[in-house]
């Protein structure tokens, strides 16, 4: 249990930092991902946020933290939607510093995900957010108006496209990695075949892991995605219904003078 909870701390190092020294090289071609959530009108897939809350909770936290993310919005019906005893027992496995008691005590739904473990690990929260997989003008389109900025499909392409070479630069270890700039990361691939298994005898290859925790990521970057298109939605119907009337209200007005001719 030990070598494998030191194999899982050293391989999630520096997953997302691009230290100085490594980082250098353009940005590697990203293959766009046909998520549940893309489209104006897409939603978050409830089974495939659960997938990616477990390969988080077995492969991710022992490093990474979720420290923005309440524990109660995994019972959200537009999240994981958990059972409520459910989301209570998940939470109860972590622990939280209490002041007023001046202990650790086992958390509750209105607490948060704890933080990273490690001090260069860091926080996933937003990171679907931060990071950009699609950049500028792409053919004579807008590549990013038509796919998004896509963070989720930059993690899931940095999570499995690992080519397995390996090299030593000032006593750290790099791996290969297509997508990361530079190619080479200090994180070893976290994931491998069918290292989790899903209850719903989902397939757990590294590329459908890939695709599910990078979903779950970008739904605590944006938990209300579907209410902000909903309500986009409705702006737009709104904005053109308002805009019809003032034409006609416009039209009726000036009738009369533009039929004094």
């Amino acid at each position: 249990m030990k070598l494998m909870k030191k194999h899982i701390l050293s391989a999630m190092m520096a997953m997302f930092l691009a230290p100085a020294a490594f980082a250098a090289g353009e940005a590697a071609y990203i293959e766009n991902v046909d998520f549940p959530f893309d489209g104006p009108f897409g939603t978050y897939d409830v089974n495939q946020l659960q997938r990616g809350l477990q390969i988080y909770t077995e492969v991710c936290a022992a490093c990474h933290g979720l420290q923005y993310v309440a524990l109660r919005t995994l019972a959200d019906e537009s999240g994981p939607n958990l059972p409520e005893n459910q989301m209570r027992a998940y939470a109860e496995q972590f622990e939280v510093f209490d002041a007023d008691l001046d202990d650790f005590r086992p958390a509750t739904p209105a607490d948060h995900f704890p933080g990273s473990n490690l001090e260069n690990a860091p926080d996933l929260s937003l990171m679907a957010k931060g990071r950009a997989g699609f950049h500028g003008p792409y053919g004579l389109g807008i590549n990013q108006f038509f796919k998004g900025i896509g963070g989720a499909e930059y993690i899931a392409a940095l999570l499995h496209s690992y080519t397995g070479e390996e090299r030593e630069q000032a006593g750290v270890t790099l791996y290969e990695n297509t997508v990361f700039p530079g190619g080479w990361i200090a994180m070893g691939p976290p994931l491998s075949d069918d290292i989790v298994e899903f209850a719903d005898g989902h397939s757990a290859d590294v590329k459908s892991m890939s695709e599910d925790v990078a979903a779950f990521l970008m739904w605590t970057a944006e938990p209300k995605l579907a209410a902000r298109k909903q309500a986009g939605f409705a702006g737009v119907v709104f904005l053109t219904l308002l805009s019809v009337l003032l034409y006609l209200t416009n039209k009726r007005l000036w009738a009369r003078v533009k039929h004094k001719d």
